[in-house]
């Protein structure tokens, strides 16, 4: 089977990538390189996918209608994997047209191509961003999510609408999947857990919001992979006696919450971290920042009985190996900075 993962340089898809290719898959990965985060990161990443011979790599953007035109042509896809998206809430507070171009104008460019060439399975990250102020918790996948609280969340709401659409009217199966605050090793750099663990080493303070009245269900990277892995081979069939829930649809198509069930707050996350860093955080607090909420905890109900998978990773378990992982790439990586400067 030829699959496509869109974004295969960036976190969830340099692991989904390197899962399949263990499993034997030809993997075509897509991606445009951007700066978003440190560049040296993601290629970092795509050359340990380059080492196997079944990896084809494609630079290009989901933006650029000609690009993905070109890249269906050539290949023959029976999957196609999207993870590829202009990430973070903050940012997108600051520069909006970003995540219009390419979460909702590349988005739109995919969902054509997978309509011309009949893809067997689009499978596309969303996110539980799209759950903004909703006050009921665990967040369901029949619940509403009529009040997202920033760009990011809005365009993976469109992204969710958009998906739906092209399900219903050409028959498209679809499966959409709701990730949880996902953490590992090879992570996002703009992420609070990686973020901390850079400042706490360099012993500088970090940054808490909302006076550490936080809570995330983190979710290991690992699970993320497991549970795509699971999904690939279901694409989703019309429900015949669908009734109006929100998860399901007459059309073939699915929504998933990929998350850990068990939302952790943020000082304890921050606890750990001393503790596995072997060194004491210097917390600086602020007030609520604008696009983040307070909560957010996955009903992974759906997924454990219509799957039979749910993530479950221990957060102590996940961030012991993203810290010995953060160690070993950094440490590597400064040494040979330092051969090349000469010192």
């Amino acid at each position: 089977m030829r699959i496509l993962v869109t974004g295969s340089a960036g976190f969830i898809g340099f692991h989904v990538s390197s899962k399949l290719l263990n499993l034997g898959y030809t993997v075509v990965g897509f991606d445009n390189l951007n700066s978003y985060y440190d560049l040296e990161l993601k290629k970092a990443r795509l050359e340990h996918l380059l080492e196997y011979d079944q990896f084809h790599f494609v630079k290009g953007s989901l933006e650029n209608r000609s690009e993905l035109e070109q890249l269906f042509a050539e290949h023959q896809f029976q999957v196609v994997i999207n993870l590829a998206a202009q990430a973070g809430v903050r940012y997108s507070l600051e520069h909006p047209q970003t995540y219009i171009d390419s979460n909702v104008t590349g988005f739109l460019n995919l969902l054509e191509m997978c309509r011309i060439h009949q893809i067997g399975h689009l499978l596309y990250a969303s996110s539980s961003s799209v759950y903004g102020a909703n006050l009921k918790v665990p967040f369901s996948v029949e619940d509403k999510t009529d009040h997202p609280v920033s760009l990011y969340a809005s365009t993976k709401k469109m992204n969710e609408m958009m998906a739906h659409a092209y399900s219903h009217i050409y028959r498209l199966p679809v499966t959409g999947m709701r990730f949880f605050t996902v953490y590992g090793p090879w992570g996002r750099p703009d992420m609070a857990y990686f973020s901390f663990t850079r400042s706490i080493l360099e012993e500088k303070p970090i940054t808490v919001f909302n006076n550490g009245e936080m809570w995330r269900d983190f979710t290991y990277v690992d699970d993320v992979v497991q549970a795509i892995i699971h999904l690939i081979p279901l694409p989703p069939v019309a429900d015949t006696n669908w009734s109006g829930q929100t998860g399901s649809s007459n059309a073939p198509y699915r929504i998933y919450n990929i998350g850990n069930h068990n939302p952790v707050k943020l000082a304890d996350m921050i606890s750990l971290l001393e503790r596995h860093l072997d060194k004491p955080a210097r917390i600086e607090y602020r007030p609520m920042h604008p696009g983040d909420v307070e909560v957010t905890y996955a009903d992974t109900e759906s997924l454990e009985e219509q799957v039979g998978f749910k993530p479950e990773t221990p957060l102590d378990t996940g961030l012991g190996k993203f810290v010995s992982w953060y160690k070993a790439f950094y440490e590597v990586n400064e040494l040979a900075l330092t051969k090349l400067s000469g010192e």
